[in-house]
């Protein structure tokens, strides 16, 4: 059964369900699982979406995201949909995509966070992290659900650099301070780079940071992150494998004056 343009018509307002509203947080490697779990859903031996450490370009209210292409098993909320043929959830509408031209975005851990790798997840503090400074604004691509279209695969991404063969642009709703669960006490993450050979106290970069306030996040032609709940991250890939590896970590902090938010500490355990 081919799927209509009219049934997709439909579903970004049911997709676009904040990641893990329901999901107490943790910032660090020391910190506990959240709990009660939210309905989750690991999709297996499917290719989707995998948007977590990407950058997005804001249109109209919407975050168009540089997303890589993968294969294997990923996690994400249920989004349960009605259709014609009965109830399905993501992994369902997921597969619909094979030869309809679309696939959705899941989570699984980027292998590059990974202790030692290139890149680092970064907490843009909350009300009980924020050390001297403020708790970062709250502005994300949230990405779990969205729909993203093979007629991107291969493409230069709008305002956005592209890598030939690997990115698919992802539409994804933008999550705010006024987005119930987009954040936690102890703030929310994004990824970025990192310099695992670099000089201690030098690994984090300040640009994964400065990500945590970016200028005017919803007005058309700006830049921001793909993030979720301080947690969000950890808890997922605990779900998806059965374990969490040791992974860089950064704090930022954001000046009470403004101006871009900078690395507090490089967490890393």
């Amino acid at each position: 059964m081919r799927v209509t343009a009219r049934f997709f018509a439909a579903l970004p307002a049911i997709l676009a369900v904040p990641l893990l509203a329901a999901a107490s947080a943790f910032a660090f490697h020391t910190d506990p699982l959240p709990d009660p779990e939210p309905p989750f859903v690991t999709c297996e031996d499917q290719r989707y979406a995998l948007c977590a450490a990407a950058r997005c370009f804001v249109y109209n209210g919407v975050a168009y995201c540089q997303c890589v292409v993968m294969f294997g098993d990923s996690i994400s909320l249920q989004l349960d949909v009605s259709t014609p043929a009965g109830t399905e959830n993501v992994c369902a509408v997921n597969a619909r995509g094979n030869g309809n031209g679309f696939m959705v975005s899941t989570f699984s851990l980027p292998a590059a966070v990974k202790k030692g790798g290139h890149a680092a997840i970064y907490t843009c503090p909350g009300t009980d992290n924020m050390g001297s400074g403020v708790a970062a604004p709250v502005a994300y691509g949230q990405c779990d659900g969205g729909l993203c279209f093979t007629s991107t695969l291969n493409r230069t991404p709008l305002g956005l650099a592209g890598n030939v063969g690997v990115d698919i642009t992802c539409s994804c709703p933008i999550s705010t301070t006024t987005t119930p669960g987009s954040e936690t006490p102890l703030g929310y993450q994004i990824f970025g780079p990192y310099h695992p050979k670099a000089a201690v106290g030098q690994r984090c970069d300040p640009s994964g940071c400065s990500a945590c306030n970016v200028a005017n996040p919803t007005a058309n032609g700006s830049v921001i992150p793909v993030g979720a709940p301080t947690g969000a991250g950890r808890f997922l890939t605990q779900r998806l494998t059965g374990s969490v590896p040791a992974m860089n970590e950064c704090l930022c902090q954001c000046p009470s004056g403004g101006g871009p938010c900078t690395v507090a500490q490089d967490t890393t355990p």
